[in-house]
């Protein structure tokens, strides 16, 4: 076994002292493009429980929000693994284990065995969704990442010129006949900026959902945030890892605004703007992971993600310029 591991169950033993002695197992969980790294920790020959093991750094931002994000969503009644132990100054979280199983690994079942999960995890977003900006106080946004704003859009935007359209496509930008592209980007931060905004997810898509039975359960929401819930419904439905069909995908935005009593129109409508936003983002992060952090794996799914973001320009008139910027 690795030192590092031998080391690992050495804190845990401290942290529980009832596994000590105990034959272990150590499994490292490599998934995503994070930092952080994942172990599931056992005890074959006991009857305790397995968990995981989260170890991060301080080198995002967000990292150290995990675990007040936990008890945050979890007052709100949101699924999300129950954290058995933290040590702060080691940066190690011990968690409740969800299993193997993630929604993406229904990618290629049918839509009836897909559907009712979808359903369910639209729940849990809804019940984020309920807690809008008005209802939070500061001590509140200080535990958050900083929201969703005009600037952030833009970062957001430039995030996915450098590293994609500059990076990957070998283009440059601005060029001589932009002003359409940079009127449509510019509009499109303007107009999801000014918009009332909620407690949201910021990384809702299939990999960051577990299932247990028929149960939904959310990880990796340490990026939550005041934003709008239409961009967490654009990460779900329209995450480049899955294939949703178009009706697939208005039936869940009718069950959603039907869940929340909203007008399905209008949300439709915020919804396509979010995901051209959100799109150029993942297209921005899968260039630079795979292009600079040597995360070659991402570069496959630029593709869906390219086919996606002209479905969502085809669909919203006012975002119909940017299909330029596609190659």
């Amino acid at each position: 076994m690795p030192p590092e591991h031998e080391a690992l169950m050495i804190l845990t033993c401290q942290r529980f002292p009832r596994l000590a002695g105990l034959p272990y197992a150590v499994d490292a969980i490599v998934k995503g493009g994070s930092d952080r790294h994942f172990y599931r920790l056992s005890w074959p020959e006991s009857s305790e429980p397995s968990m995981i093991l989260m170890v991060y750094t301080l080198n995002r931002r967000d990292n150290p929000k995990f675990v007040p994000a936990t008890h945050r969503l979890a007052a709100l009644g949101v699924r999300v693994p129950a954290i058995h132990a933290f040590d702060e100054d080691r940066l190690c979280v011990w968690l409740q284990d969800l299993g193997k199983q993630d929604l993406h690994s229904l990618h290629q079942e049918p839509w009836e065995v897909r559907r009712p999960f979808y359903q369910a995890v639209l729940r849990e977003a809804a019940k984020i969704h309920t807690v809008t900006e008005t209802l939070l106080n500061p001590a509140d946004l200080a535990e958050l990442e900083p929201p969703f704003d005009e600037a952030l859009y833009q970062w957001e935007q430039d995030y996915f010129l450098d590293h994609y359209v500059r990076g990957h496509l070998g283009r440059d930008f601005p060029g001589t006949d932009t002003a359409s592209i940079e009127s449509a980007l510019r509009d499109l931060r303007r107009t999801l900026g000014k918009m009332p905004r909620c407690l949201v997810h910021r990384d809702f898509q299939s990999q960051n959902v577990m299932l247990r039975g028929s149960e939904t359960w959310l990880v990796d929401y340490q990026g939550l945030r005041l934003g709008l819930a239409e961009y967490d419904l654009a990460s779900m439905l329209m995450d480049p890892y899955v294939t949703i069909a178009r009706s697939e995908r208005n039936e869940l935005l009718t069950f959603y605004a039907a869940e929340r009593n909203l007008d399905a129109g209008k949300l439709q409508d915020t919804f396509y703007l979010c995901a051209a936003q959100r799109l150029m983002q993942a297209l921005g992060a899968y260039a630079n992971l795979s292009r600079n952090l040597g995360k070659k794996s991402f570069q496959q799914h630029i593709p869906a993600a390219v086919k996606n973001l002209q479905l969502v320009c085809s669909e919203s008139p006012a975002l119909s310029p940017l299909t330029e910027l596609l190659g």
